[in-house]
């Protein structure tokens, strides 16, 4: 007989997601992914001045606050056909690099680990030989047996106080957790080590956007960063050798601690890259704007479909049409007015809320759609896609990540495994050290740029009578985002934003197919439906987002998470 899961809400993740899921024989049959919170944006930003969009849209949320207003003011230079100074998308560049090497960071060691890290077990381990253990996978200088004695007193302390602090919300001692204690006390270590790295690499999105989160350095048109290598006011030399030492500093962390951990935890978890894969329509975009018009791209995107990489087609530009014909989304079971399939520059978002309908209206996400079919986005996504172009920087790192996987686990691992949860997040470390070596390669653009004289950063927009629409796109930590604005004399007559989590967390599309979340758990196994673990370790694979971001607390400690069987 089967079983109804509900986990609502999903928990270490940004927003209010409720996964449902039908268990059979021990396996998950079935599932609906529901989006709890409206956006709402949207209907804020009717009539409002393009140019203060993306002031507004960067508070969709309170951690991808960057990647919005980035793609807002790419959408108002679209609809402008407006070209931004070199030295700006540098600029741009680097802030969205930094940002996304952030984001994975935390993804992994803050979000997804805990679900198959047990830090509980990490009690009982030998420091002398976790360091052992650390010292033989990698050259990092804190794989010490003092680093690991540390931060197993920090656990000690948490454990003894009666309160486990950020880790209370794991399942320690599921019989789904089956790494060794030495590994677990690694893996926590790492985790604690992240958070000061974290900071590092943020600290170059504060310095070149004036804070973070929420940037303020933008404007339509470019950025509002002065340059001026003689003045301490403006963006100076020291300053940009500052943001360099920060760019080094991380790369160290990335390749001698994340991409080593990712990998040893996907080996001794080899058996998950049969799990998860669900849609495999991949699509990306590219990135790291390299000219003013954006035509020229660092970072290669395209579409993928059915998993197949010969079937490659890139994404060429800012204007391709094959991107911005081939969005659209359904409302069929989404909680608003009516039942259609539209284009973005077409759309209303009038709310119409129902009761959860398994067959009917069950989510506030709509269900995006690019040439008709369910597509998957995020880094794994967007690595298939670079990988398929030919990338150097990418084929080089998910050769060594996966090399690196085959030794450890003692089979040979080819690049089908990463069609899988814990390929999803080996993917996402490769992202990371893609995009380190392209904040190396934009700092140095950026420099010689200024080197040749040029200090422009801002070209002022002009707003013809009449309509003019425009899209943004940008390849953000977990996937595409576009946002797609209609202006009107001058004024926002309309504006949608599709998110990566959008994509991802959709419910089921016009023709009834399911959405990435939900096909990916088809086949999960169970162990045990009241500690549902597996289930969300594919979903936290994703790193779900979803755009209203709500934080849920309660003073009083009452549960607010709850896990129901029926």
């Amino acid at each position: 007989m089967s079983k109804r899961i509900v986990i609502d809400p999903i928990t270490r993740i940004e927003g209010h997601l409720r996964i449902e899921c039908e268990v059979d024989k021990g396996k998950v049959v079935n599932a609906w992914s529901s989006g709890q919170m409206w956006r709402g944006i949207e209907t804020i930003l009717k009539g409002l001045d393009p140019r203060d969009a993306w002031m507004y849209t960067q508070r969709i949320c309170g951690v991808c606050t960057t990647v919005h207003a980035i793609t807002s003011v790419r959408a108002v230079e679209n609809a402008l056909k407006l070209e931004v100074p070199l030295n700006a998308q540098y600029i741009r560049n680097l802030i969205i690099g930094a940002h996304g090497v952030f984001d994975h960071i935390v993804h992994f060691y803050h979000l997804s680990a805990l679900d198959w890290v047990d830090v509980v077990s990490a009690l009982s381990a030998s420091p002398s030989e976790a360091a052992k253990l650390a010292q033989s996978l990698s050259p990092w200088t804190r794989n010490s047996k003092q680093e690991m004695e540390k931060a197993q007193k920090r656990l000690q302390t948490l454990v003894s106080s009666g309160q486990l602090g950020v880790f209370a919300s794991g399942y320690w001692g599921h019989p789904a957790m089956k790494l060794p204690p030495k590994v677990n006390l690694l893996a926590a270590c790492h985790y604690l080590q992240a958070l000061e790295y974290q900071r590092k690499i943020n600290k170059v999105v504060a310095i070149l956007g004036s804070k973070t989160p929420h940037i303020q350095n933008l404007a339509v048109g470019g950025v509002a960063n002065p340059v001026n290598p003689d003045n301490q006011s403006a963006l100076n030399m020291e300053k940009l050798y500052h943001v360099k030492t920060l760019i080094d500093e991380i790369g160290d962390f990335i390749h001698n601690v994340l991409m080593v951990d990712v990998a040893a935890v996907g080996a001794l978890y080899a058996d998950w890259t049969a799990y998860g894969a669900g849609v495999k329509n991949y699509l990306s975009v590219p990135e790291m704007v390299l000219d003013t018009a954006g035509t020229k791209f660092e970072l290669p995107g395209g579409y993928i479909a059915d998993g197949d990489v010969k079937s490659f087609k890139p994404i060429k530009s800012f204007n391709d049409d094959f991107f911005g014909e081939g969005v659209k989304e359904s409302i069929k079971h989404s909680w608003y007015k009516g039942d259609w399939d539209g284009h973005p520059y077409d759309e209303e978002t009038e709310p119409a809320y129902t009761e959860f309908q398994d067959n009917g209206k069950y989510s506030w996400v709509k269900a995006p759609t690019f040439l008709g079919k369910p597509a998957q986005v995020g880094p794994l996504s967007n690595v298939l896609c670079m990988f398929a172009a030919g990338h150097k920087a990418t084929v080089k790192y998910a050769t060594k990540m996966l090399d690196t996987v085959s030794s450890v686990a003692g089979v040979k691992v080819g690049i089908g495994a990463l069609h899988s949860t814990i390929g999803r997040i080996a993917a996402r470390s490769i992202k990371a050290a893609v995009l380190h070596e392209s904040l190396v390669n934009q700092w140095d653009l950026l420099v010689k740029n200024i080197g040749k004289g040029d200090v422009d950063t801002y070209n002022k927009p002009i707003f013809p009578k009449g309509e003019q629409k425009g899209y943004g796109f940008h390849e953000a930590p977990r996937g595409v985002l576009s946002h797609w604005i209609v202006i009107q004399d001058g004024k926002i007559k309309n504006y949608q934003c599709v998110v990566p989590s959008t994509w991802n967390a959709g419910p089921r599309n016009s023709n009834d197919e399911l959405g990435p979340y939900e096909a990916s758990l088809i086949g999960t196994p169970v162990a045990d439906p009241e500690k549902p673990l597996e289930v969300l370790r594919t979903i936290h694979s994703f790193d779900p987002c979803l755009a209203c971001a709500i934080h849920m607390v309660d003073a009083d400690k009452n549960e607010i998470v709850k896990i129901k069987v029926i």
